[in-house]
């Protein structure tokens, strides 16, 4: 706070410079604007400022003091229980009271009063007894009827933090004992990986006989309901906790699952009616015929139903296999005399040839090509110079006893 010269200081310059507030403040450098307003009304009024500061109006009245005090010596001197009767002061309040008034209730006992202070042989003693002790340090203070925590702060002072506490010859195991515990530790080592993969070859065999799956399933990839299905054949045999961990399912997945599995199939009846129906048609109803025929009896459900079921049941309709499309439809001529008989051997060069086209009868009963025969029709004489060559080497081939060898004969 302020002295009383640093405020009549402020005082007397707010006024000379008209008591204006910020030029004041920034001469001085103090103090705030409510400060100065309240000095300078303080002066008008009195002529002068107080020269100590004075304090104000205490919270609780002499009369109040006095019931709380009393209610406190005669409920058993409890600070709690008055705090809680009378519902004020606050706890430091009531305890400045209490010493206040009663100066005998700052007196504390802490340990055993009037004990007079260790000697030194008797503190080297004790210490000794402690390091060389067989039994605990407990033991060892009750003997000597201190504290165990000043027992070890002796030791502390005269042997320091870094000596130990306890001198006795550390009983070392034997290597027998030591390779006896490394071999038990391996034992259950072996005991563990066994049970481990016993669980999961009967997690496996389970897997094949109630889910159908070949023995190298991955077993984290079954769904959660499969699991839970093996989960309930092994309960027996194995812990719930290590089932779970083993198929990597949480158990409120798998408790879902069970109760969801032991709930009646609703479709139990109709699932023999839709067998009937497929098997009284000759197994050749689709999806759709099944479910026009449950509606005629009055039973009304979705084609996803009725197709879910069936493909459960393993009710397939047997469907005509789709002939894979071919374009080719045959020969279209006739094919010619088979002469060679696929006996492309021959006694000299250029005895079996042919032109490789389809030959027709002509006006001298001898064969065309329908391609040389077309060109004659369209062209005429244009082009008999052109084939009287042609003629002429086929006459001479039949001459010489050529053979034709049309489509590869």
């Amino acid at each position: 706070m302020y002295a009383y010269a640093d405020r009549v200081r402020a005082v007397e310059l707010y006024l000379k410079l008209g008591k204006r507030v910020k030029a004041t403040i920034r001469q001085l450098g103090y103090p705030t604007k409510n400060s100065l307003k309240a000095w300078c009304e303080e002066f008008e009024k009195s002529g002068d400022l107080q020269k100590e500061y004075v304090r104000g109006k205490p919270k609780y009245s002499e009369e109040q003091k006095n019931l709380a005090l009393e209610h406190y010596v005669n409920h058993g001197r409890c600070v709690s229980f008055t705090l809680r009767a009378l519902g004020y002061p606050c706890r430091q309040i009531l305890t400045a009271w209490v010493r206040e008034r009663y100066p005998e209730a700052r007196t504390y006992v802490v340990g055993k009063r009037g004990r007079p202070a260790a000697s030194l042989p008797s503190r080297q003693a004790a210490v000794y007894e402690l390091c060389t002790r067989q039994g605990s340090a407990e033991a060892v203070a009750r003997k000597l009827d201190v504290d165990r925590v000043t027992l070890y702060n002796w030791k502390n002072q005269l042997l320091g933090r870094e000596a130990p506490a306890s001198m006795k010859r550390d009983n070392k195991r034997s290597p027998a004992d030591t390779d006896r515990d490394e071999l038990e530790r391996q034992v259950e080592e072996l005991r563990r990986d066994i049970r481990n993969l016993q669980l999961e070859h009967d997690l496996l065999k389970k897997a094949n006989e109630l889910v159908k799956k070949d023995l190298g399933v991955d077993l984290p990839l079954l769904s959660n309901r499969e699991k839970t299905t093996l989960v309930d054949a092994l309960r027996k045999e194995y812990g719930l906790a290590e089932l779970l961990a083993r198929l990597d399912l949480a158990r409120s997945s798998y408790f879902y699952h069970r109760s969801s599995m032991r709930v009646a199939d609703k479709y139990a009846e109709v699932r023999c009616t839709v067998a009937e129906i497929f098997e009284d048609n000759h197994r050749s109803y689709g999806y759709r015929r099944v479910q026009a025929a449950l509606s005629r009896q009055r039973v009304f459900l979705s084609e996803k139903v009725v197709r879910r079921l069936m493909k459960q049941g393993g009710l397939h309709a047997a469907r005509p296999k789709r002939r894979r499309y071919r374009s080719y439809i045959g020969e279209i001529s006739p094919a010619p005399e088979n002469i060679i008989n696929r006996d492309f051997h021959a006694d000299a060069p250029q005895r079996e040839v042919g032109d490789g086209h389809l030959r027709i009868p002509d006006s001298r009963r001898e064969g065309i090509s329908i391609a040389h025969d077309r060109l004659l029709r369209r062209h005429g004489r244009q082009l008999d110079d052109w084939y009287k060559p042609r003629r002429r080497a086929r006459e001479y081939h039949v001459r010489c006893g050529y053979r034709d060898r049309d489509r590869g004969r």
